[in-house]
């Protein structure tokens, strides 16, 4: 668990907690939770390279975007998050995001990710087939 800041337009930044997860079944996808879990978070799911990337450069079209060491918070990465209700400017440490990346790539070295999908699973899940 961390605390990040959440801006939102014509608000002051607010400190909220929030967790980033990774789970190797779905591989590809990294989820940040915003919120005490006790209160119901609000859930993001988006691309692990996305994320990886996003500590290097600026990175990201449509709902996510990730900046690295914005201005503002020179020792943070900034995610945007966009939807249909607004947007929501997150920074997060740094260092949380980078030894979080750090923890995925050691369970799932990028390039391997295809290797870690049960596909017959994935297929019943999309197609409501059970046994």
């Amino acid at each position: 668990m961390v605390t990040v800041h959440v801006s939102v337009p014509d608000e002051l930044s607010a400190p909220l907690p929030a967790e980033l997860h990774y789970d190797m079944t779905d591989p590809y996808a990294v989820r940040l939770s915003l919120g005490a879990p006790a209160t119901r978070p609000v859930d993001w799911v988006f691309a692990r390279s996305l994320l990886m990337e996003g500590l290097r450069r600026p990175t990201g079209t449509g709902d996510v975007l990730v900046i690295p060491r914005h201005r503002c918070h020179p020792h943070s990465v900034r995610i945007v998050l966009r939807s249909v209700a607004g947007a929501a400017l997150i920074d997060i440490a740094e260092s949380a995001v980078a030894a979080f990346v750090q923890q995925t790539v050691s369970l799932v070295p990028p390039g391997t990710e295809s290797l870690h999908i049960d596909i017959d699973r994935v297929l019943a899940e999309l197609t409501g087939w059970r046994d």
